[in-house]
């Protein structure tokens, strides 16, 4: 193992209480990387499945980790609790593809391009 890098122990606590992805973990190890491997191991016997990494969010001590940093870069390791389990929560919010519909078009035609709140009038 390199210098300087550190393993933590890790679980990762999804929507109903269950806990998954156990285990010791590299610091350099990178968010996407964590979501490929709970992807991976999620139970399939669950109402919620995520179908991609991009389908996932990880949170830990209130803030969304981003995919392309590292444990150690994201600040996930916890100082005041040496060697002790770090818990992350998963969520899954399926990427929704936003249409246009005919309907938001015409309110948005109507509206002009004036972003005030009350009524302009456009010259």
């Amino acid at each position: 193992m390199a210098e300087g890098v550190e393993q933590l122990e890790l679980k990762f606590r999804i929507f109903d209480g269950t806990d998954i992805g156990h285990g010791s973990y590299s610091s350099s190890i990178t968010v996407a990387t964590l979501k490929q491997r709970l992807l991976s191991e999620w139970p399939q016997d669950k109402s919620v499945v995520p179908k991609s990494v991009n389908d996932m969010k990880i949170i830990h001590a209130g803030k969304v980790l981003e995919n392309g940093k590292t444990v150690a870069e994201s600040r996930a390791h916890v100082g005041d609790h040496p060697g002790g389990v770090i818990t992350m929560h998963v969520v899954v919010q399926p990427a929704v593809v936003k249409k246009k519909t005919d309907k938001n078009l015409s309110g948005k035609q109507k509206q002009g391009s004036c972003s005030c709140t009350f009524s302009c009038t456009i010259l």
